[in-house]
């Protein structure tokens, strides 16, 4: 009796602690404190449920229920990823979280507000690559501050358009969505000759930019400590070594659960440090160069310019599902809005204080033109947030890769890397310890941050924020669009496509050059 009692009290008590824990979660979520990171969230979000993990990081981070302890532990007990489409026995807790889940949201899904969707949007678009667009000023002066305001009113615009071909009218002339992701979207277009070519389209240029992203973690991690120690024996590339060997755990990553937790700490940290990197540059005001501030451009390296700051601002993989889980949709245009203008403004002021402050002596990575004794604290936070961002697109990278290879049902090119059982098999296990060793590689070969950010914006950053989503509108609501939509999303592909080439062949050509030069060495 008294054995029976105890453990009804502590059923109860877990019960409590778990929903206060709930509670908490739900408060700082509706705060606006959202476990959502930067920039990588930008490819974050390929299907629903990963998404709902960055965007509700805190929410859906509840104490699991001890129920497994009572009842004998479970191999797969709180791994709900890796029950891939219902193979595998589900855990016996997930039924449990799932009600906590839905206890918090008074629904089956949870859902976000318009400030919550924000602030993601402005993590997407105020990542740390921002440290790159004072090099951008460099080569494009005035011009390159003007890119900065038109890519942020294209993006916006892009996203809109993005998320009004999600909607389709029914025959009771009611606007309903019918498709979930940009994957659909895409799908839609080339239907009914080539109902999946769109979405391998988006999904390759998903899986570079995301590859892309880890790569450059890892680059920046490696320039930055080689510039915070330069007295030491370390070579850059040993650094970005070091750095992959801090990393190669992100191979056995389950979810995202357990790497959410610091998202907002790393959030937080990169604003501290931009305030930290602009109040220096403030107290050196009298000493700005505005007549070093050009009008005319670099025409050999604004391209590469243009590619960066493209980077900067993308997003569009990720609004759809975003836009689907709000709990008004109508809010969505006021927050693109707001995001951003808040954007324009900040990265604008960031790039032209920066850059006036150290002129032509501007880096690729700001950080390294501060003094030393400030650089190396700086840097170091830089780096931890890097390193805690990388299993994010890393993540969403092997994600994809899986389900478009190995899980997609008799489509699939390769045998699933998942057992009956649903634990990952040892060959998947190597595939995704070569993907980090791949990015290792590419980091080791062509240590340059603004000429892998230049490409990257300008081969899939303006293919999924500028080109695809005015061709996707013009073929989806061509016979329902104003000839004013009709002329910005002509303008905008032009435009687009003629910055892209560009900005990708000067981007290759200096790539290429630096395989020669590490070749020699």
């Amino acid at each position: 009796m008294a054995t029976l009692l105890r453990s009804k009290l502590s059923n109860v008590a877990t019960s409590v602690s778990n929903k206060s824990q709930a509670k908490m979660s739900g408060m700082f979520a509706r705060m606006g404190f959202q476990a959502a990171t930067d920039e990588e969230a930008v490819g974050f979000a390929h299907c629903d449920d990963l998404d709902m993990e960055h965007r509700q990081g805190l929410q859906m981070d509840i104490l699991k229920s001890e129920g497994g302890e009572e009842g004998g532990e479970s191999p797969l007990e709180g791994d709900i990823h890796y029950q891939r489409d219902g193979t595998g026995p589900l855990p016996p807790s997930a039924s449990k979280e799932a009600g906590v889940c839905s206890e918090l949201s008074g629904q089956g899904k949870p859902k976000i507000t318009a400030w919550e969707a924000g602030w993601n949007v402005t993590n997407a678009i105020q990542g740390m690559f921002v440290l790159g667009l004072p090099y951008a000023i460099l080569h494009g002066g005035y011009l390159g501050l003007f890119l900065i305001i038109f890519a942020a009113v294209v993006c916006c615009y892009t996203g809109k358009i993005l998320i009004a071909c999600l909607y389709e009218e029914n025959e009771d002339g009611e606007i309903v969505r019918v498709r979930d992701s940009y994957v659909d979207i895409a799908n839609a277009c080339c239907a009914p000759r080539f109902p999946t070519l769109g979405g391998r389209v988006v999904n390759v240029a998903q899986i570079i930019e995301l590859v892309m992203t880890c790569i450059l973690y890892v680059v920046v991690s490696g320039n930055l400590m080689y510039n915070s120690f330069p007295n030491l024996p370390v070579s850059q590339k040993s650094w970005s070594i070091i750095a992959t060997a801090v990393l190669l755990p992100c191979a056995f990553l389950k979810n995202l659960k357990a790497v959410s937790k610091f998202s907002l700490l790393c959030t937080l940290a990169h604003f501290v440090i931009n305030i930290l990197v602009i109040a220096y540059c403030l107290s050196r005001a009298r000493d700005w160069a505005w007549d070093k501030v050009k009008f005319y451009i670099d025409v050999k390296k604004f391209p590469i310019s243009i590619g960066i700051i493209v980077f900067s601002y993308t997003s569009q993989i990720f609004l759809p599902s975003l836009e689907g889980n709000m709990q008004n949709p109508k809010e969505f245009h006021c927050m693109m809005n707001w995001t951003h203008i808040a954007a324009c403004i900040l990265k604008g002021l960031f790039a032209l204080v920066a850059y006036l402050t150290w002129a032509d002596e501007t880096k690729e990575v700001i950080t390294d033109n501060l003094p030393s004794t400030i650089r190396a604290v700086v840097n170091i936070f830089l780096v931890a947030k890097a390193l805690l961002s990388y299993p994010l697109p890393f993540f969403a990278a092997v994600e994809v890769l899986e389900r478009s290879l190995f899980q997609d049902g008799n489509r699939a090119f390769f045998p699933n890397c998942y057992g009956g059982d649903g634990r990952l098999k040892s060959w998947g296990l190597t595939l995704r310890c070569a993907l980090v060793v791949f990015t290792l590689l590419m980091a080791i070969y062509v240590p340059h941050f603004a000429l892998l950010m230049g490409l990257t914006g300008s081969l899939t950053g303006a293919g999924l924020c500028f080109l695809l989503p005015s061709l996707f509108h013009l073929k989806l609501l061509w016979r329902k669009l104003l000839w004013h939509h009709v002329f910005f999303d002509v303008a905008i592909f032009v435009i687009g496509g003629i910055c892209s080439v560009s900005g990708f062949i000067h981007s290759l050509e200096g790539l290429i050059e630096a395989f020669r030069t590490n070749a020699e060495d």
